[in-house]
């Protein structure tokens, strides 16, 4: 297989040095465009095999927004369950998934006609001999959940992709299981692979794609639609032998768990027969010593034959990725002129927020690239260049021209600044930020009437260190105050130049999200706001036309659009309900979440009741079959703790390097702390005390003194909140059952890894479970937690697990839970 990369952006140079135009203008719009389909129906999570998430309905116009107004709002999903997925509207139903279950609503009034729960061991069970090596255990058969990325409607059925790696066709008027198909992989795995994303169907053909928690390689699956059985699957890494593996080390079996991970819907264009993916980063992520090379096919746009699965042509976007560039939100097609003539695009969204536009019928960019310099690092065995749009734009805050103005002379003292979004992580030095790599999740939209792409992303900043151990992953790290310089960028790119036109600056959605692009013929752009409203922007200026108040905060759901009876439709899940919009709609708007105050210290993170703090944290991570440990000299452990005035304090070295915690104002001094020492100091005065370690000074920490009557506080005669009794007990086994089986992707200290894994701890986790109950909690994490194995759990693991998250989120609880007292605790502060 030819890559087009390079001659492509030589040709491209050199038109552009000629005075030839390569700039392309939006295509007409045509009403059989199979592309722009979405106007009855939105059968897909996209709206349509091409992605756009657009809709030609124009009913709901600029002018007549004003008087749009909600027409129906669903019952409450089953067992406190959530959704973040996009309904589809097909054959006059709407169709998702929550929790267990899929549903079938009425999408004019959002009455349920069925639903099919998968867990409940109703559906027809895969037999072991469907599986290969892999052995397929009963207990996973019967407790496998729907997806949490929506479903696909077509030939009248429904297809959902299950998370222990199989796909169910349903009935679409019934809820029956038409067919049931397990997806085996070779080599067997310890936890069942995913379908990680929504199923596509177009042209006869169910696309979907699997990923696991384990690093091993991605892979695209083609189904029949009619009996389900397998058409063709491709591996997204080149085994020996085939075109691309000499991107890999030759001495050394890591391509074979270099993970390139599909995450997202495919986009196909039946004309072509051509079907597209946008695939992820290798594994270990910053280990990149461990994998020389450019590491194909990992960060690239895959372009597959619709009926053979042959790889046709690809882009690599990233080479060797080590920052977690990978192509994190759906690629869309769209037509553009181009000297004249009509030409089909595919457009990706690098996590650093530039877009690349390449021809879809060879790869070869539509907007000219070029590979530029970037900063190396011998051990990560970096790529000299990157791939750049000439003349292009990002979304966010992390060009290579950037001066780092929104975040000059802001950053916490010990730190420095690099202003690159490749900038690589290090171990010396040890205190480098760097523009984050945030558009992630949240699909675009494409509006051929401006031709210009709509997209939010998250601007902010990132702790570019790692792990002496390759495998370990230090994502995310403890920088009081970094939160409070973050926001949320949506932007609106033009085609034709790949130039942002507009931008709007929205405060951080954090771990809570918002959702990805709406746009429709009506000149409008929807898009769901992290404090609970739905907004509707005009797509042209970017100006506010419309807002509603939903009461829900902390869903990332995408809206999206349907016509039913001459009426146009926007629809959104809002956590556990369905919301449906319409001109003339009746409902009022819910009152605004109260929001908890966020800490004015910048500090984020629980706070733990504890006398004693110890140098460096001991940290794990799972990696395929083991948990790997690694001990960080630049933490300290607790990060916050909260004594009573006149407790004495005990400061310990557990690191291999000498340590000398010092309050920043210099008030007081442990002296210098060789490994094993300890120092004992005594706080008589209630306030808040940051501290940084004076050899490293971007360790930082907090300890909050309250007064002596204080309850709640560590100290004579004090005790932690809820710990009474038996509760204290419960939440003690509750933190090692977290530790186990949540701490791979809520991370050790709760703070989250992205909107995939969110905060359990803190303002955004609040935030999320505002006007919600304990058992709300309970419910949803023991019908779907852990990820890739639900409910592999007994009920009083997760009933500890509750009960740690209440102690650290210092929600009071009287005495041991159960599942009636869980009921009455609610989670608003």
């Amino acid at each position: 297989m030819k890559n087009y990369n390079r001659w492509a952006a030589l040709i491209l140079l050199l038109a552009g040095a000629l005075g030839i135009s390569v700039m392309a203008k939006p295509a007409s719009v045509t009403p059989d465009d199979p592309l722009l389909a979405a106007k009855q129906e939105w059968s897909l999570v996209g709206g349509d095999p091409g992605d756009t998430h657009y809709s030609s309905s124009s009913q709901i116009d600029t002018q007549s927004v004003k008087s749009l107004g909600a027409a129906w709002v669903s019952k409450k999903f089953e067992d406190g369950a959530t959704s973040r997925v996009i309904p589809v509207v097909k054959d006059g139903l709407m169709f998702l998934t929550a929790g267990t279950r899929v549903y079938a609503l009425d999408p004019t009034s959002g009455q349920v006609i069925w639903t099919y729960q998968s867990a409940s061991g109703s559906g027809v069970a895969p037999g072991p001999t469907d599986l290969g090596a892999f052995a397929y255990s009963a207990f996973a058969r019967e407790n496998a959940l729907p997806n949490n990325e929506g479903v696909a409607a077509g030939d009248g059925k429904v297809f959902v992709g299950v998370t222990t790696g199989h796909v169910i066709a349903l009935d679409e008027k019934t809820g029956k299981v038409a067919w049931n198909h397990t997806i085996s992989y070779e080599p067997p795995r310890s936890m069942a692979p995913q379908v990680s994303a929504a199923p596509i169907y177009a042209d006869g053909i169910v696309f979907c794609n699997l990923e696991s928690d384990e690093a091993y390689v991605g892979l695209a699956i083609a189904l029949d639609g009619k009996d389900g059985h397998e058409l063709w699957r491709f591996h997204t890494i080149p085994a020996p032998g085939e075109p691309g593996h000499e991107t890999w080390p030759q001495n050394s079996n890591s391509w074979q768990m270099g993970a390139s991970n599909i995450w997202h819907p495919a986009a196909v264009d039946p004309d072509l027969g051509l079907v597209f993916y946008g695939t992820g980063s290798a594994d270990p992520i910053q280990g990149g010593e461990l994998r020389p090379g450019n590491n194909l096919y990992t960060n690239s746009v895959l372009a597959l034959d619709i009926k053979t699965g042959k790889l046709r042509w690809y882009y690599q976007l990233t080479h060797h990725d080590i920052w977690d560039t990978d192509i994190a939100i759906p690629l869309a097609l769209y037509n553009a002129q181009v000297n004249g003539r009509t030409r089909k695009g595919v457009a990706a969204m690098r996590a650093d927020g530039y877009l690349f536009l390449l021809d879809r019928e060879t790869g070869k960019p539509l907007i000219p690239t070029q590979e530029r310099p970037v900063i190396q690092s011998s051990l990560s065995k970096t790529s000299p260049t990157q791939p750049y749009p000439v003349g292009g734009e990002s979304v966010l805050v992390s060009g290579e021209n950037s001066n780092c103005a929104e975040w000059k002379d802001k950053i916490p003292a010990g730190f420095v600044l690099s202003c690159s979004a490749f900038t690589p992580s290090t171990l010396d030095p040890a205190n480098v930020l760097a523009p984050s790599v945030g558009v992630r999740v949240q699909p675009m939209s494409f509006d051929p009437q401006t031709g210009y792409f709509y997209v939010q992303g998250a601007a902010g900043l990132a702790w570019r260190r790692r792990a002496k151990d390759p495998y370990f992953f230090l994502n995310g790290a403890h920088v009081p105050g970094l939160s409070k310089l973050s926001y949320t960028s949506l932007a609106a790119i033009d085609s034709r130049t790949d130039k942002v036109v507009w931008e709007k600056q929205l405060p951080p959605a954090a771990g809570l999200g918002s959702g990805g692009m709406l746009s429709t013929a009506g000149g409008l752009v929807f898009h769901r706001r992290e404090d609970g409203t739905l907004d509707a922007y005009d797509a042209k200026t970017g100006d506010v036309l419309w807002k509603f108040q939903i009461g829900y905060v902390g869903s990332s759901a995408t809206p999206m659009s349907y016509e039913i009876d001459g009426q146009q439709y926007i629809a959104m899940i809002a956590g556990s309900e369905v919301w449906s919009f319409r001109l003339g709609g009746s409902i009022p708007p819910r009152p605004a979440p109260r929001m908890p105050a966020p800490s004015d210290s910048g500090f984020v993170g629980p706070i733990a009741d504890a006398d004693s703090i110890a140098a460096a944290s001991v940290m794990q991570m799972n990696w395929v079959n083991s948990v790997r440990y690694y001990i960080d000299d630049y933490s300290v452990n607790p990060y916050r703790i909260r004594v009573k005035a006149g407790t004495p304090v005990t400061f310990g070295n557990n690191g291999s390097e000498t340590h000398e915690f010092a309050a920043v104002d210099g008030s007081w001094t442990t002296g210098p702390l060789s490994p094993d020492m300890t120092v004992t100091l005594t706080f008589d005065k209630p306030g808040s005390y940051t501290y940084i370690c004076k050899k490293h000074p971007w360790t930082y920490g907090q300890i909050i003194v309250v007064d002596k009557s204080t309850s709640g506080a560590s100290g004579a005669g004090g005790s932690a909140p809820g710990s009474q009794g038996s509760f204290a007990d419960q939440a003690a086994r509750g933190k090692a059952a977290y530790a186990q089986s949540c701490s791979g992707c809520h991370m050790a200290d709760l703070s989250g890894n992205g909107q995939a894994a969110p905060p359990v701890a803190g303002t955004d986790f609040l935030a999320h479970w505002q006007g919600r109950t304990a058992g709300d909690l309970f419910d949803k994490i023991r019908t779907t937690m852990p990820t890739g194995n639900p409910a592999s759990l007994n009920k009083e693991t997760y009933l500890n697990i509750v009960a740690y998250l209440l102690q650290v989120n210092e929600v009071p609880a009287a005495k041991e839970l159960n599942e009636d007292t869980l009921k009455a605790i609610s989670l608003s502060k």
